[in-house]
């Protein structure tokens, strides 16, 4: 009874462990997340007052496809402020969530068999939009050893005459890392010089640390701006996850496809929820800064924490709220019955000893690591690391 796409599609690891975790929980067992790809912050309230607001005047209606005209022009204006980049309403879609952005992308540039190719470690979403866009996911493995940087000349030797797009994630979920401006000019001419899209998901622009700041992929220049769908949301820099906004900007062409194929599945996102939007792009700046500080006050402490484990080594990310420690040297230990093979092994053993929620990097194409989340207090991250500390040390 079920079609081939979906017995074929991987079901995904982080909402599988969040359906697991709030099983657990429902128990009266006290789990620490360190899964959920998510700010632990509310919304800012003046956001909120606007979503409010926006119910008080009646915007509880479908809106166009493409998303209403006013949020439209807001996210033209901010690429121009942030990036000088010059867009026009009908070159941007507002959709439920950058996550539907993606796939909609993925809908009106893919053909069956035709190639997308996706470096890793990466999102774990990529790969099956890609196989239920009847495209193939080639997977380019970037080095740990280099902090997950974007290595160019290892995509340029993954390409043949099927690749139709490259997708990247700068700041990147799971690692963050992210890409140089080097790097990524490099990759763009390369996608010039190759006649292949890029989708460059940014939706972690705002929550770069070490005085860093994102080099949007459209920006670099005219003939790569051509080439590049963008991909951003308000979900992760301005704590509105369940507001469910994202939205894309690229080639007017094939934003028209992406509204037609939204046109049939969804039409517009959220009325209230576009109208708070505005009020994030516009009027948010100083709440946004005061979490990314905060962010980065956990960043520090997790790593010099996991680093501080013995058989545990952590690249120092520069952006997202991401880390991802190398745990190989666990390998083939066990505590009782208990073995640790690989990084499911190892995030089922934290959850059931330490009572704490990682995700086995596996699921981001990276069996050497697990995925930790600091998107939580300070307070439940200090706690969580040492009864992780604990588990490790009973691994002989």
């Amino acid at each position: 009874m079920i079609s081939k796409r979906i017995k074929e599609m991987t079901p995904s690891a982080t909402v599988a462990l969040s359906g697991k975790i709030a099983d657990l929980k429902s128990q009266g067992i006290e789990i620490i997340g360190f899964n959920v790809g998510e700010p632990d912050f509310n919304t800012p309230d003046n956001i909120i007052k606007k979503g409010e607001e926006a119910y008080r005047l009646g915007m509880t209606r479908y809106t166009p496809a493409p998303g209403t005209l006013e949020l439209r022009k807001e996210i033209c204006r901010k690429f121009k402020d942030d990036y000088g980049l010059d867009y026009n309403p009908k070159e941007v879609i507002v959709s439920n969530g950058a996550k539907q952005s993606l796939i909609n992308a993925l809908m009106a540039i893919v053909d069956p068999g035709e190639e997308v190719i996706v470096p890793a470690p990466c999102w774990v979403s990529y790969v099956e939009m890609i196989k239920l866009a009847d495209g193939i996911p080639v997977i380019v493995q970037m080095e740990e050893k280099n902090g997950f940087a974007l290595d160019v000349d290892k995509i340029a030797e993954t390409i043949t005459e099927k690749t139709k797009a490259i997708m990247i994630n700068s700041p990147n979920n799971p690692t963050g890392a992210v890409y140089s401006r080097e790097d990524l000019l490099k990759l763009g001419k390369l996608a010039v010089e190759k006649d292949i899209m890029i989708l460059s998901d940014e939706i972690y622009e705002k929550l770069i640390y070490e005085g860093g700041a994102n080099v949007c992929m459209a920006a670099l220049s005219p003939e790569i701006k051509e080439k590049t769908i963008t991909i951003n949301g308000v979900s992760k820099s301005y704590a509105m996850t369940g507001w469910r906004i994202g939205y894309a900007v690229g080639p007017q062409e094939i934003i028209k496809a992406m509204t037609d194929y939204q046109g049939h599945t969804t039409s517009g996102a959220n009325s209230p929820a576009q109208h708070a939007s505005l009020e994030a792009l516009s009027n948010s700046a100083d709440s946004v800064e005061m979490m990314r500080l905060e962010f980065d006050r956990r960043r520090k402490y997790i790593v010099e924490r996991l680093n501080n484990m013995e058989g545990i080594k952590c690249n120092m990310p520069k952006g997202a709220f991401y880390v991802m420690p190398n745990i190989t040297s666990f390998y083939g230990k066990s505590n009782g019955d208990v073995v640790i093979n690989d990084s499911v092994d190892m995030a089922n053993y934290l959850l059931e000893e330490s009572k704490i929620a990682v995700v086995p990097g596996v699921a981001f194409e990276a069996p050497d690591n697990l995925r930790i989340s600091y998107s939580n207090s300070i307070e439940n991250i200090e706690e969580g690391m040492n009864r992780m500390e604990e588990a490790l040390k009973k691994l002989k």
